[in-house]
C-alpha cells in the first residue's frame, strides 16, 4: 500500500464526544484509488486516532480482498484439474449402465399407451 495511491478526506462525525465531534472534522474517510476500496472511522474523538484506526481498517480490507483473489485462482485450477482428470473404469461402467438404464425407460415410453 503507497501513500500516494490513498485519498483521505475529513469531515464532522456523529456520535458520541459532544461538542468536539459537532465542531472538529475528526470522522476520516480512506480511499484506495487502484482498488477502490473505502473505509471510514469515526469512532475516536481525534482526527489522529481515527487515521490511524481507519489506515489499519484499510490494510486488512486490503488483506481480504488478496486472499479472496488468491481462494479464487486456487478453485479454479481445482475445477480446471477436474475437468481434465479422466475417469476411472469403474466410473465409466457405472456412467454407461445409467444412460442404457435411461434408454430403457425411454424406449418404453411409446409402446404402452394408457386409456386407448
Amino acid at each position: 500500500m503507497r501513500k500516494e495511491d490513498l485519498i483521505e478526506e475529513f469531515s464532522r462525525s456523529g456520535g458520541k464526544g459532544g461538542q468536539n465531534v459537532q465542531k472538529v472534522e475528526t470522522k476520516v474517510v480512506l480511499r484506495h484509488v487502484p482498488t477502490g476500496i473505502t473505509v471510514i472511522a469515526q469512532e475516536e474523538r481525534t482526527r489522529e486516532a481515527n487515521r490511524v484506526r481507519a489506515r489499519r481498517r484499510m490494510i486488512q480490507a486490503l488483506a481480504e480482498r488478496e486472499r479472496r483473489i488468491r481462494l479464487a485462482k486456487a478453485a479454479e485450477r481445482s475445477r480446471e484439474r477436474s475437468r481434465k482428470a479422466n475417469r476411472s473404469w469403474g466410473a465409466k461402467r457405472e456412467l454407461v449402465e445409467g444412460k442404457r438404464n435411461r434408454a430403457k425407460i425411454k424406449a418404453g415410453r411409446g409402446k404402452w399407451r394408457g386409456g386407448e
